[in-house]
C-alpha cells in the first residue's frame, strides 16, 4: 500500500506498543506512516490481504518453523531470540562462503540459491520431527545448579523446584506471572520457585531494573526482592531511572544506595553469572523454566506446568522414602542430569614471534584474538578485552592474530600498517595503532590517507612506513596469519582461542561475546595451565 518503508515504520510502532494492539491504534499508526486511512480500513477486511498472511504462515510449516521469532540466513535456520553474537557468527560465515562461490565462478545473483540449498536442513521438514524432539527434550533432566543466595518462593525442602530465567522488560515474562501464582497457591510447600535474571540485550532497561531488585534483596532480604519484583513487573513500561528511584521510595529502600547500585552496576557479576548459566543450558529466551531440571520454554499455560509437576511429585516422594533428606532432595534429583557439552577446542601451532601481544609476560592463559580491523563486530569486543585484562592481567596474555576477511577490501592494507607500527614501536605501537583503526573505522576509514594520518600522529618514521606499505613488506606475514586461522577452523571474526599454558589446544569462542563467556573459559583454562 505504501511500500517497504511504511511497513517497517508500522512494524517498529507495533513492537514498541505490544500491549496496545487495538484497532484504534492500528488506524493511528497507519496514518502516522503515511497510509490512506480509508484504504487501510478496507484492506483489514480484504480476503486477499488475509490470504497473504495465511500463505506466509503456511510457508513456514514445511520448513520447520514452529514458533517465533525464526530466521533463515542463506537457508541456515536460527530459532528464537538469539543473542547478537549468534547472528554475527553466522553472517560472517555466510559472507565467507559467498565469496568462495563467486571466486569459483558462481554468478552473484545465484549465490543465495546455491547456499540456501546447501544449508537447509531437510530433517526439520519431516512430519512430527519437531514434536518428537520437543517431547524428548521435556523429559530430559538437566543439571541446573542453583546459585547461592538466589531469591526464591517456597521452602528448601520442596518436592519440586522450578528455576525461572526471566527479565523485567519481557512482556511474555509478565504473562506467565498468574500461572506461577496459581502453582504456588495450589501446591503450596510442595513447590518452590527460584528467580534468575537473564536481561536480554535489546531490552535496555531490564538490567537497571535487575539492579534495583538485587539491591532490594540486599536491604530487605528475600521479601524485599519479591516486593520489588512484583512492582517492577506491574510497571513494566516505566523503567527509566526516575521511575526506579520512585519505586525504591515506595518500597521503603535507601534511595541513595539504590541509585549507587543501578549507576555503578553493583550486581553485574551476579547477573552475568545467571546469564552464563542460561547460556550453558541453551535457555536463550525469556521466560525459560526448568522443573526439577526439565525444560519448559516460554509463557506456557498452567496445565503444561501442572503436567510435569504432577509427574515429579511422586518421584520425589519415592526418593524421600529411600532415605534422602528433604534438604538434599533437589541435588539428588539433578545429580545425574544432563550437562552442557564441553566447550569446543581447536589445536594451535606455534605462536609467531612477530604477533603483537599485551598482558602478562609470564602468562598462564594465552588468548589468541583472530580479528579484522574493518569488521564492526571486532570493534565491539574491545571493551570486553579491557575487562579481561583488568580481571586477569597478571595471568592472561592477549595475542593479536591478523585475519582480514576477503570482502573487506581496505582491511589488508590496514593490517599491514598496524604490523609496521609494531616493527617500529613494539607492542605499545601496535596497540596504539589498533585503537586508532577501530576508533576511525567509519570516519576517516582505512584507506591510505587515513593510515598515513595515524602514523604521523604516532610519530612513526614516515619514510619507513611508506616503504613498508608500498613494498608490501608485511603482506606475507598477514597472509600467513590468515592462512593459520583457516587451518585451525576459525571462519569468521572475531574469533578467540583460549589456550592454557603447556597445552596444544585451546577453547574456541566465536563472535563478540560478553565477558561472562570469556570468564568461564579463562577459569577453566587456568585450572589446566601447566
Amino acid at each position: 500500500m505504501a511500500g517497504s518503508e511504511a511497513f517497517w515504520k508500522f512494524h517498529d510502532l507495533a513492537f514498541a506498543n505490544m500491549r496496545a494492539l487495538t484497532p484504534e491504534n492500528f488506524d493511528a499508526w497507519a496514518a502516522q506512516v503515511g497510509v490512506d486511512k480509508a484504504k487501510f480500513k478496507a484492506a483489514l477486511t480484504d480476503p486477499k490481504v488475509k490470504a497473504k498472511v495465511d500463505a506466509d504462515i503456511a510457508a513456514g510449516k514445511p520448513v520447520g518453523v514452529r514458533g517465533t521469532p525464526a530466521f533463515f540466513i542463506n537457508g541456515k535456520f536460527l530459532s528464537g531470540a538469539r543473542p547478537v553474537a549468534a547472528f554475527e557468527t553466522e553472517i560472517n560465515a555466510q559472507l565467507a562462503e559467498a565469496k568462495k562461490l563467486i571466486a569459483s565462478g558462481t554468478a552473484p545473483d545465484k549465490v543465495y540459491v546455491a547456499l540456501s540449498k546447501k544449508n537447509f536442513d531437510k530433517s526439520k521438514t519431516k512430519p512430527g520431527a519437531d514434536k518428537k524432539k520437543k517431547e524428548a527434550d521435556e523429559k530430559t533432566v538437566w543439571k541446573v545448579k542453583l546459585p547461592k543466595g538466589a531469591p526464591q518462593k517456597g521452602p528448601d525442602t520442596a518436592l519440586v523446584t522450578i528455576v525461572e530465567f526471566s527479565e523485567y522488560q519481557c512482556p511474555f515474562c509478565t504473562r506467565v506471572l498468574p500461572t506461577l501464582t496459581k502453582i504456588l497457591d495450589t501446591y503450596k510447600d510442595k513447590v518452590r520457585v527460584i528467580f534468575l535474571d537473564n536481561p536480554l540485550p535489546f531490552h535496555k532497561r531490564a538490567n537497571p531494573a535487575s539492579m534495583l531488585a538485587h539491591e532490594a534483596m540486599a536491604q530487605k532480604g528475600n521479601k524485599g526482592f519479591w516486593d520489588a519484583h512484583d512492582l517492577l513487573f506491574a510497571n513494566q513500561k516505566k523503567l527509566e531511572d526516575e521511575d526506579l528511584w520512585g519505586y525504591a521510595g515506595q518500597l521503603g529502600l535507601d534511595v541513595a544506595k539504590v541509585k549507587a547500585a543501578v549507576k555503578g552496576n553493583t550486581y553485574k557479576a551476579k547477573i552475568a553469572a545467571n546469564q552464563a548459566l542460561a547460556g550453558e543450558l541453551n535457555a536463550s529466551g525469556t521466560p525459560h523454566f526448568f522443573i526439577n531440571g526439565r525444560r519448559i520454554t516460554g509463557a506456557q499455560p498452567y496445565d503444561k506446568f501442572k503436567n510435569i509437576i504432577d509427574q515429579e511429585i511422586p518421584k520425589s516422594q519415592a526418593l524421600l522414602k529411600k532415605g534422602i533428606k528433604p534438604a538434599d532432595l533437589y541435588a539428588e534429583i539433578i545429580k545425574n542430569g544432563k550437562e552442557p557439552p564441553p566447550p569446543e577446542q581447536k589445536e594451535l601451532g606455534e605462536t609467531p614471534k612477530d604477533a603483537p601481544r599485551k598482558g602478562a609476560k609470564d602468562w598462564k592463559v594465552r588468548i589468541h584474538e583472530f580479528s579484522d580491523f574493518q569488521c564492526p563486530f571486532c570493534g565491539r569486543v574491545n571493551g570486553t578485552i579491557k575487562t579481561i585484562l583488568q580481571n586477569y592481567g597478571d595471568k592472561v596474555q592477549i595475542v593479536w592474530r591478523h585475519k582480514p576477511l576477503p570482502f573487506h577490501k581496505d582491511a589488508p592494507l590496514a593490517h599491514a600498517a598496524s604490523q609496521e607500527a609494531f616493527v617500529q614501536k613494539g607492542n605499545d605501537g601496535f596497540w596504539a595503532f589498533h585503537d586508532k583503526l577501530f576508533a576511525g573505522q567509519k570516519d576517516p576509514g582505512m584507506k591510505r590517507p587515513a593510515l598515513d594520518k595515524y602514523a604521523t600522529e604516532m610519530g612513526l618514521n614516515m619514510g619507513k612506513f611508506a616503504a613498508a606499505l608500498d613494498g608490501e613488506t608485511h603482506k606475507k606475514f598477514v597472509e600467513a596469519e590468515n592462512a593459520a586461522s583457516n587451518k585451525v577452523g576459525v571462519r569468521g571474526t572475531p574469533g578467540f582461542i583460549i589456550q592454557p599454558k603447556g597445552a596444544k589446544k585451546g577453547y574456541f569462542l566465536s563472535g563478540a561475546q560478553p565477558f561472562p563467556k570469556f570468564d568461564k573459559l579463562i577459569k577453566r583454562a587456568l585450572k589446566e595451565a601447566k
